[in-house]
């Protein structure tokens, strides 16, 4: 099982570059962001940080077709590439609805799994020619080339999904994994690595070479309750992108949180987290003591053959950022890294 840290570029940018460097030095796999205009900017954020690390694997997870030119994405994907000695890998989607609505863009309409399909062959294609020539339904390029170039054999680029089954068996059949947003039952994942596998196998391929993500919203510390209460001011904010299937695999009836999301759709976070039991934040996380959480990572997610938990550390700078609420007793980034490193990757050795 790999660990890897999953970060929104929220913090101070001198803040993230230290826990970046001190995830690389603990050994997590990689750190990846979200590719979104709400935060700072990934690409120049791991381009600073790829000159200060050396093993940990840099990238988006996830960078949005409907927003980012897929070749601007394979062209930036090939230059962090290159400036970190072969470290950079992508994870491809439509993008987060929400911001999408910002933008004015009805994500009933743009056709998302196709879109991602036809990019995620965009990408392959510039990142491994340099070159391409391509008309397709979304996207067309005549003798459009690049000279940035990766330094690995093969840039990994995954697509990142939540609601199945057909984008799971999309990332089994044509890419080189899944990242699987927000989900914590057994069920889920099981739901998740069936399709993805089905997708593999009628590909021909092994899915057990795939890289098979567990994106989760993570909070750990000595203080259990600390933890907990940081999480579950996130949960309500990341529930409101989950379909209501993925809702209902992992427990949660889609009506117990409109309230929440009709809240924070009016801008009241104060009231979505009010209205955020501490049942469905537990439902829709994995916090508390490191020993809880390597517990539900045990009992919810190792069984089901995902090989990668990625952890999106909420903290008291987060929590703060997005909610205004200060919790003192939250353990900030770093302390939570090192918790992970010596308390619960050890048990997946």
């Amino acid at each position: 099982m790999k660990f890897s840290y999953a970060m929104l570029p929220d913090h101070p940018v001198t803040e993230s570059l230290d826990s970046i460097r001190l995830a690389d030095e603990l050994g997590f796999h990689a750190c990846y962001a979200a590719d979104e205009t709400w935060h700072k900017d990934l690409w120049l954020l791991f381009a600073a940080a790829a000159a200060r690390t050396s093993r940990i694997r840099l990238g988006p997870s996830v960078s949005p077709v409907t927003l980012r030119e897929p070749t601007l994405i394979a062209q930036a994907l090939a230059t962090l590439d290159e400036l970190s000695g072969g470290r950079a890998e992508g994870v491809l989607s439509s993008g987060n609805f929400g911001l999408l609505a910002q933008y004015g863009i009805d994500s009933a309409r743009i056709r998302p799994l196709s879109r991602v399909k036809e990019a995620l062959h965009v990408v392959r294609t510039l990142l491994d020619e340099g070159a391409i020539s391509y008309d397709g339904e979304f996207f067309t390029y005549n003798g459009l080339f690049t000279f940035a170039r990766p330094v690995q054999g093969r840039v990994p680029v995954k697509l990142g999904a939540m609601r199945g089954p057909k984008s799971f068996e999309a990332a089994g059949e044509l890419s080189d994994g899944c990242h699987h947003a927000l989900s914590y039952s057994r069920g889920a994942y099981d739901y998740a690595v069936h399709h993805i596998r089905a997708g593999a196998e009628r590909a021909g391929r092994d899915w057990r070479t795939l890289d098979i993500g567990a994106w989760v919203v993570f909070a750990t510390g000595p203080d259990s309750a600390a933890a907990k209460e940081a999480a579950r001011s996130m949960v309500g904010i990341y529930a409101s992108s989950m379909p209501a299937e993925q809702l209902r695999r992992n427990g949660v009836d889609p009506d117990e949180l409109t309230p929440v999301i009709d809240a924070i759709a009016a801008g009241d976070l104060a009231r979505g987290i009010e209205l955020t039991g501490p049942d469905v934040a537990e439902r829709l996380s994995i916090a508390g003591t490191p020993e809880e959480c390597l517990e539900k990572i045990q009992r919810e997610i190792a069984p089901t053959g995902v090989n990668h938990v990625i952890c999106a550390i909420t903290d008291r700078t987060l929590v703060r950022a997005f909610t205004g609420r200060d919790l003192a007793d939250a353990a900030d980034v770093d302390t939570q890294l090192r918790l992970i490193h010596d308390r619960i990757m050890p048990a997946f050795a």
